[in-house]
């Protein structure tokens, strides 16, 4: 099965692609993950889209695209896989459409106005990584290790909501493609992560 997980960011997207792969033995292939691997390792494509990068530009679909298509054709991805990352917009889509046949694209359903509160009360523990929100830390300590906490740069209510314009801007047109291939799966990603998981489940039956 070939599942592609949309959702906004923070939307809980990271944590839900790990409990799918894990539930159904798919291995998880993430975009991000895949250029830092190519990078690392010095393979020419990471090379190509290294440059790109360290000149603060968008590495270009079709290099995403040859690192993506290199990955599916990978032993593990045999019987399935889960792509996180990509695609980003309609275009993109089509062009991984001539690639490979989508089974079903998982679209976790969020309340942007929600998810920018949710990340505008998150504070984080430099020192440790401990996280939790605001109103839970009324000191504003570490549980763990007593350090102070704050509020992360990417975690600014301006910033948020400026990657969810974006976002929001890109993926209507992305879910309007999958539903008319008829694949799109949309669940509810304001609940539980439980309950998210038990959702996605029942609509991958």
């Amino acid at each position: 099965m070939n599942i592609i997980i949309m959702g906004a960011p923070g939307s809980g997207k990271g944590t839900q692609a790990a409990l799918i792969c894990k539930a159904h033995d798919l291995p998880h292939v993430s975009t991000g993950d895949l250029l830092r691997k190519n990078i690392a390792d010095g393979t020419e494509l990471g090379k190509q889209a290294k440059a790109f990068m360290d000149a603060g530009k968008l590495v270009p679909d079709e290099l995403v695209i040859a690192l993506l298509k290199n990955r599916i054709a990978e032993t593990d991805c045999k019987n399935g896989f889960l792509l996180d990352g990509f695609p980003r917009n309609a275009k993109q889509a089509e062009v991984l459409g001539g690639i490979v046949d989508i089974d079903v694209a998982l679209y976790l359903e969020t309340d942007l106005d929600k998810l920018a509160d949710r990340a505008a009360n998150r504070r984080v523990c430099l020192k440790c990584g401990y996280s939790t929100s605001a109103d839970k830390a009324p000191d504003g300590k570490c549980k763990e290790c007593g350090e102070p906490l704050v509020i992360r740069d990417d975690d600014k209510r301006e910033v948020v909501e400026n990657r969810l314009k974006v976002y929001a801007a890109n993926t209507a047109p992305l879910v309007e493609y999958y539903k008319a291939k008829g694949v799109l799966k949309t669940v509810d990603g304001m609940q539980s992560i439980e309950a998210v998981n038990a959702a996605i489940e029942a609509a991958l039956k």
